[in-house]
């Protein structure tokens, strides 16, 4: 069992050596621990500090992508080394590295896909008043979505399993983190939470520079990712608002005709005429975005199926005699003789 821990980095020579070094280089349970930097355009010495605390792999962007695109980044290459295991943490320190062992215990146990780390963010000392409000709302919003239980879901320390790494497919290019568990949510994956420690941070966070930005992105992010996997439902009812409101003029317009003046208020007529015609355009488009989201679906069983093949043939390449051995036939052959 080979636990890959990824560690998406911008500029952060200064910090990542104590995060490195709080890394736990043993678990039960797991045999190979290993870590993944990606370094998302860094400025400074990011990359050569990595190097020189001996991590293993090291994913460079010659510019800053965004966490999200680090994120996947650091995916693809945990599953070409060979993870079963991929665990997602800051290069700040502001989770306590020796918690990577609670979080990977319910995917070791069979129990979750993914597990995210519960910072407790009602009574976190490390959160100011707003910080802890904003999260509470946005981790209830993302429950609402994506019909999954967890009080943290903004939270980056993160474990995934391989089967559930190859499946998830990250598309927003702010934060992947509610657009995961959304995703995770409506593709029936097991998704659990499990309370973990955190450090105070002596910086601000790099991914967002105000916190009205940072909640217009998240929000823009949620509202697309389930609409990406509920558009039926999103434009099904958005179609039928629309028509909705366009029941109130013709209604309007019904009574001043039953009462002999319908002559002057044919406007009415007209706009709600309009309005329910534009409900049944969007509700159409609705019925369209779902034949496209079940085409969606088809590929995305194609990737993950890709992946597996992937897999396979480096198994092949980098262990020939043990392949061959598994399918039998050059061996048989020869037991035969």
């Amino acid at each position: 069992m080979k636990l890959v821990i990824q560690i998406p980095c911008l500029n952060e020579a200064e910090d990542l050596p104590a995060t490195l070094a709080a890394l736990p280089r043993r678990i039960d349970g797991i045999d190979t621990i290993e870590i993944l930097v990606i370094d998302d355009g860094s400025t400074d010495n990011t990359a050569q500090v990595a190097r020189m605390w001996g991590v293993h792999h090291i994913v460079r962007h010659r510019t800053n992508r965004g966490l999200a695109a680090a994120f996947r980044s650091g995916i693809d290459a945990a599953l070409a080394a060979g993870a079963d295991i991929i665990v997602n943490t800051d290069a700040d320190g502001q989770y306590v590295g020796e918690d990577v062992a609670r979080i990977v215990a319910p995917i070791l146990d069979g129990r979750a896909d993914i597990v995210v780390g519960d910072r407790g963010v009602s009574d976190n000392a490390h959160f100011g008043p707003v910080k802890r409000r904003l999260q509470q709302l946005g981790s209830r919003v993302v429950q609402r979505l994506a019909n999954v239980q967890i009080s943290d879901a903004v939270s980056g320390f993160r474990a995934i399993s391989r089967d559930a790494a190859q499946r998830i497919n990250i598309t927003t290019e702010f934060s992947y983190t509610t657009d995961m568990l959304i995703q995770a949510g409506r593709k029936r994956l097991s998704i659990m939470g499990v309370p973990i420690r955190t450090n105070a941070t002596p910086r601000p966070s790099r991914l967002f520079k105000s916190i009205p930005r940072f909640i217009a992105n998240t929000g823009v992010t949620m509202a697309r990712a389930y609409t990406t996997y509920n558009p039926l439902r999103v434009f099904a009812g958005l179609g039928l608002c629309i028509a909705f409101v366009g029941l109130a003029p013709i209604v309007r317009f019904l009574i001043f005709y039953l009462q002999g003046s319908g002559d002057g208020h044919v406007q009415s007529l007209v706009i709600g005429g309009a309005l329910l015609v534009l409900g049944a355009m969007v509700a159409v488009m609705g019925v369209l975005a779902d034949l496209i989201a079940a085409n969606r679906k088809l590929i995305e069983t194609g990737l993950t199926r890709l992946h597996r093949i992937e897999t396979r043939l480096d198994a092949i390449v980098e262990h020939p005699v043990s392949s061959a051995m598994a399918d039998g036939s050059p061996n048989k052959k020869r037991a035969g003789r």
